[in-house]
């Protein structure tokens, strides 16, 4: 409970000097927690991996927290507020991205169940986005859910992500790339090889986009070492996100749910 409330006050005084600039919620009565706390409190759960709110909620029994707060009430209110997390994680990744002019795109699949549960599963099922039946050559294995897209510099700092159907070619991604970073170097794997998509970034916002050759290809080039060491560091943040993060453990039954859940998990990686 200490590390939890020790965590939480160091959290929430880098917040509040941060992200003061953001607005809160318009709401008829002010509530006891402001949203930058109930923000606050969410990614000190994310980051000490309590990704149960019945644990929480065990961690802050009998302290002012409690007395802030109900559990229902929580819920809630950290479901409306995905528009206000998202710009305090992209005012955050932003403080990281003035120093770097380097990023790395990668996806990982996000299972929701088991391929044999899939067809009676009614997980997202009313969601316009839908998952689907995919393949994750990485781990040469099929899997029924989502993928996870996205975008972190040198450092292991995301910048951008986003969610797709299992079954959606990663090159697709660049699209969002395009509009969201300009005048940079992007390294990726051989799953964004495209001439094609490799000029359109060029022309469209002077981001070169680098990626080792396939073997069968017309003037073979050996990839850069240096450039494979980098892009080795958004496969470590990922790996991140799974074993400390959990975001192979899904309890989300929405698509945006599945946003919250991960939002903060990205910077604090």
């Amino acid at each position: 409970m200490n590390n939890l409330i020790q965590n939480y006050k160091i959290i929430l005084k880098e917040l509040t000097s941060i992200c003061n600039d953001i607005e809160p919620t318009k709401q008829i009565r002010v509530p006891k927690l402001s949203d930058l706390e109930l923000a606050a409190l969410n990614i000190t759960a994310e980051y000490m991996s309590i990704n149960s709110e019945l644990q929480l909620f065990r961690y802050i029994s009998g302290i002012d927290l409690e007395k802030k707060i109900e559990r229902s009430v929580y819920n809630r209110r950290k479901r409306k507020l995905f528009p206000y997390i998202e710009k305090i994680r992209e005012n955050l990744s932003s403080k990281f991205s003035e120093f770097t002019d380097v990023f790395i795109v990668d996806s990982t699949p996000i299972e929701i169940c088991k391929i044999n549960r899939a067809n009676r599963s009614s997980i997202c099922s009313t969601e316009q986005i839908r998952p689907s039946f995919g393949y994750c050559a990485a781990q040469k294995t099929r899997y029924f859910g989502y993928k996870l897209h996205a975008v972190c510099d040198k450092n292991g700092v995301f910048h951008s992500f986003d969610f797709s159907p299992a079954n959606v070619h990663d090159i697709n991604y660049l699209n969002d790339v395009r509009e969201n970073f300009k005048n940079c170097l992007l390294i990726g794997d051989r799953g964004y090889i495209s001439k094609e998509f490799q000029v359109d970034l060029f022309n469209y916002s002077n981001i070169k986009l680098s990626l080792p050759m396939r073997k069968n290809q017309h003037g073979f080039v050996e990839f850069s070492k240096t450039k494979a060491k980098i892009r080795k560091r958004i496969e470590t943040a990922i790996s991140q996100l799974t074993g400390q993060f959990l975001i192979n453990i899904n309890f989300a039954k929405t698509v945006m749910w599945s946003k919250i859940v991960g939002v903060f998990a990205k910077n604090n990686s």
